[in-house]
């Protein structure tokens, strides 16, 4: 297919030039047209001289650095990767600009240099250790189709409108595939379609297979499932194959009605040697859907499709650019961490799940799915909601990882670009620009970085989200006294030795006492803010409910818990508005702690995890506005502080 944005850059005349000047000049013009939905030829010129006025050197940036080969370790690594990001393959990707493919977006994961549709530099400060492209695989076959000669002059039409950026044309096919079943767009013969969904499907294993480098980069072969729900509602499935050994084509919404039909497609479809896992996608926006045991047609889940859960999905992505799937403060909980990076409502008590949109459901909260894994447990005489928590970006820039704040540059193309849109963009669009944040990672404890090692971590859930940075977190439980960890020469060695790690189970034995205890390690990322403090987060099921009660459990600069509130005082440092710099002397660069729950009944059934909490830094909108040398927007806030969560040790007897 034609490049717009390449084919205008090259045959750019001076007048041309003059003429963009003078419209990115005329702000009150341009910021019209930047709000209509179709961007025709010109304002992409005008956004590109305008990044082209961008301040980089007003920013602090770490030199990148290149990939280090970590030797095999008894006691594990940690990995950080992506496992969810979108190519020109996908069709919103192709929509909103991004030209970038699978084989660049690989690159990039590698540390090579990117430029983005309207010519803003990104790189990452480090490597990623893997990664996996999960373009929709609904959009398979769709290039190869538009690319076919003959066309009739509907077909024709229809694959011209994805040349120039448009987000109408985003919404209109959205709205689509809104009426069940979906159906396929009118490109050619269903049998021809299928076809050529396959041979995109060989591509991207082909990219997969081509960029795997056992030992220092992993590749994973992956797809997402993007069934839409009504008012840009998620419901998908990042599906990651542990090896070369695949399916034999991406099942999509045109084939598999809800995600009981994905579960049976792998199934069917890939058996050992092959083997994989279904990952479902950030759930704030599931409008309830997401833990409440109803697929999108409104069927309710048997139990033995509550097994299938159980087998194919150990993880929940928590965390990515849409925002924060951990808790909600109003649903379920009052814990004040809950409002990180979360923009949606909380919905009144009449609201349906799956019916009513735009809002928080306490279906959709990942805390809040953990709960009802630990209530179904004594339903159907297993938990299937027992997953390990991480995070990823859901960039549409083929970008995989690029969630440092300084470096985000939007996640979808020349709809979020430059800086000056970004953060100076008025309307509903503008407001949700200002709401994305640049996405999290998922880290993963593993002996070495194969595919296999990788894969098995993820299974056993020795996983951890976060927001962004590359907090080394470590998260142990055990009945027995872990004192020792701390004087342990190899501390996560003795850890293992003592207890399980994050993504394990705790079995009470018998005439069991006394509390159950953890060892907690964090360490700061290099690049990043140092750390304020490491919590534990309890739930426990008591008398048919499940309560609830947040810890600090290690806290920086000489601060101790109350012993009423559990909590330590909190720090209020703020970066410099000028140039973002961090106060001195504010945070640490590690914090441990062992924790004794003393209030811990013998056989109650329970889960804990571990948070840890940055102090605070400049977020992305305020580097935005230093590029551009002015204040940064006043509808949000300009600090963030950055995150990391374990995925939770379970307690809840025999299975």
């Amino acid at each position: 297919m034609r490049d717009w944005i390449r084919r205008h850059r090259t045959k750019l005349t001076f007048a041309g030039v003059i003429l963009a000047v003078m419209m990115v000049a005329a702000l009150g013009y341009v910021y019209h047209l930047l709000n209509r939905p179709f961007l025709p030829p010109e304002i992409i010129v005008a956004k590109r001289v305008s990044a082209a006025a961008q301040n980089e050197a007003a920013i602090f940036m770490p030199p990148p650095s290149k990939a280090k080969m970590k030797p095999k370790n008894r006691d594990r690594n940690v990995y950080f990767g992506d496992l969810h990001v979108h190519s020109r393959l996908s069709f919103d990707s192709y929509i909103f600009g991004n030209r970038l493919s699978v084989d660049e977006a690989y690159r990039f994961a590698k540390g090579e240099e990117m430029d983005n549709a309207v010519g803003e530099k990104m790189q990452l400060s480090a490597p990623l250790d893997f990664a996996a492209i999960t373009d929709h695989a609904e959009s398979f076959g769709l290039f190869e189709g538009c690319a076919q000669p003959n066309k009739s002059a509907a077909a024709e039409r229809l694959c011209q409108r994805f040349e120039t950026p448009n987000a109408n044309f985003f919404l209109e096919l959205r709205e689509a595939g809104e009426k069940r079943p979906m159906q396929r767009l009118p490109l050619g013969p269903p049998e021809q379609q299928i076809e050529l969904a396959r041979s995109t499907w060989q591509h991207v294993t082909a990219m997969a297979e081509k960029h795997n480098n056992p030992g220092r980069f992993t590749s994973f072969a992956a797809y997402e499932y993007s069934p839409p729900l009504k008012n840009r509602g998620k419901l998908h499935r990042n599906i990651i194959f542990r090896n070369s050994y695949v399916s034999a084509y991406a099942i999509s919404a045109f084939e598999a009605a809800t995600e009981i039909d994905v579960w049976q497609h792998l199934a069917t479809n890939c058996r050992a040697p092959c083997e994989a896992i279904s990952i479902p996608h950030n759930p704030n926006k599931s409008w309830g859907l997401a833990f409440a045991g109803i697929t999108i047609d409104g069927d309710v889940y048997r139990p033995q499709d509550w097994a299938m859960r159980r087998d194919y999905e150990p993880l929940v992505e928590m965390f990515q650019i849409k925002g924060n799937s951990e808790c909600a403060i109003g649903v379920g909980t009052k814990d004040e961490a809950c409002g990180f990076e979360q923009f949606l409502p909380v919905c009144a008590d009449d609201a349906e799940i799956g019916i009513t949109t735009s809002c928080i459901h306490q279906t959709s909260m990942a805390r809040d799915g953990l709960k009802f894994g630990l209530r179904l447990k004594n339903k159907l005489g297993f938990n299937p909601l027992k997953f390990g928590m991480i995070g990823s970006t859901d960039t549409h820039n083929s970008t995989p990882g690029d969630a440092e704040e300084w470096d985000f540059r939007g996640a979808s193309g020349v709809l979020s670009a430059p800086a000056e849109d970004r953060i100076n963009t008025r309307g509903s669009r503008g407001r949700e620009l200002l709401e994305r944040n640049p996405g999290g990672l998922v880290a993963v404890w593993a002996a070495e970085n194969t595919r296999n090692a990788l894969f098995d971590a993820m299974q056993r859930k020795e996983v951890y989200a976060t927001s962004g940075t590359r907090i080394r977190l470590r998260f142990f439980g055990s009945f027995q006294n872990m004192t020792q960890v701390m004087q342990a020469a190899h501390p996560a060695r003795a850890a293992y030795r003592l207890g399980v790690p994050m993504g394990g189970h705790l079995k009470p034995q018998a005439g069991q006492t006394g509390g159950v205890n953890f060892f907690v390690w964090a360490l700061r990322d290099p690049h990043a803010a140092p750390l304020d403090k490491v919590q534990i987060v309890k739930a426990w099921l008591q008398d048919g409910e499940v309560k609830e009660q947040i810890f600090d459990v290690a806290c920086s600069n000489g601060r101790v818990a109350d012993p009423t509130t559990r909590k330590c005082a909190p720090l209020k440092p703020s970066p410099d508005k000028a140039d973002c710099r961090l106060p001195k002397n504010i945070g640490a660069g590690e914090l441990k702690a062992i924790w004794q729950d003393s209030d811990y009944e013998a056989n109650a059934a329970a889960f804990y995890y571990s948070r840890v909490i940055q102090v605070p830094s400049c977020r992305w909108s305020s580097y935005d506005a230093i590029r551009l040398q002015q204040a940064p927007p006043n509808t949000i806030t300009n600090t963030t502080t950055d995150m990391a969560w374990s995925s939770p040790v379970w307690i809840d007897g025999a299975e």
